[in-house]
């Protein structure tokens, strides 16, 4: 996660940035704003969450969604590349975070993208733990090619959707694999190519559809952990859909970030996913039991 001492809207890069509500709130949002980060981090290092913090940046304002910062998997991290001027000052800072990252072991390498290539991270590269592999956005900010690098880059299948508007204009913001395989997702967010596509992979018993209000409230930018999801606050319609799945929602006010176009994925980045579960490798290596 990252420091939100210098969030603001102060520039509008996607159709839910309002600048001028930013202003209208005055100090009032930058206080809520650092109180709904807090909140977030306590809920997640309550699900037993270790959150590593990286520190604000003055003028780059969007750096509090570290989910567009890179992919992650078993340890490898491919950095992003923005398609938009204001966000390309966050590149170096989080270059610098993931070096800091490796040096503690964290995480193992570090990969880079081809020169003129736009693609930006996790908000559009989301892990499927269950089926074990990557859906990746493009369109409205990562390129269609950028889904052959990730591929390459992890030695995992890739999925590309087509996003069909720029007010989804990442993955992240429309679609949400949980735990216990079902796809939430926002079915208006997305070209028909890409809906065949979701539809071919996925049961149709498995995939619950987001209406417009809940996808408008920024439920769908949820973080899966186990039964558990964490998200921002939801309407009753969408408490009953997950309730009725054995889903249990963990609900944070977080309308300042709401003001930008991101809610709890966006302002998280999971360094932890693996294409092999931790328990999956465990057994299969029965000397490592024995040894334990």
């Amino acid at each position: 996660m990252t420091d939100p001492s210098h969030y603001a809207v102060s520039y509008r890069i996607n159709p839910w940035m309002r600048p001028e509500a930013w202003d209208a709130g005055g100090a009032g949002l930058s206080r809520r704003a650092a109180a709904a980060s807090q909140s977030l981090a306590r809920i997640l290092s309550g699900l037993g969450a270790a959150i590593h913090w990286v520190g604000a940046a003055e003028g780059l304002p969007d750096l509090v969604f570290p989910a567009n910062a890179a992919v992650v998997l078993d340890g490898r991290v491919l950095l992003a590349r923005f398609r938009c001027p204001e966000r390309r000052g966050e590149e170096p800072v989080f270059r610098r975070a993931f070096e800091r990252l490796a040096a503690q072991g964290i995480i193992a390498d570090i990969a880079t993208l081809p020169d003129g290539c736009f693609q930006e991270g996790a908000g559009d590269a989301v892990w499927d733990a269950g089926r074990r592999l990557f859906w990746t956005g493009w369109g409205p900010r990562s390129d269609r090619v950028a889904s052959d690098h990730v591929a390459a880059t992890f030695g995992r299948p890739v999925v590309p959707l087509e996003l069909a508007t720029e007010r989804f204009y990442h993955l992240d913001t429309c679609f949400c694999p949980l735990a216990g395989g079902e796809i939430l997702y926002y079915p208006p967010a997305f070209s028909a190519d890409a809906l065949a596509a979701i539809r071919e992979r996925v049961n149709p018993g498995d995939l619950i559809e987001a209406d417009e209000h809940e996808a408008a409230a920024f439920c769908v930018n949820a973080i899966s952990l186990r039964r558990e999801l964490v998200m921002a606050s939801a309407p009753a319609s969408l408490r009953a859909k997950l309730a009725a799945r054995g889903y249990r929602l963990r609900e944070t006010e977080l309308a300042p970030f709401i003001l930008s176009g991101g809610a709890a994925f966006c302002m998280t980045l999971r360094l932890d996913h693996a294409s092999v579960p931790k328990e999956t490798a465990y057994d299969r290596q029965p000397d490592a039991r024995a040894l334990a």
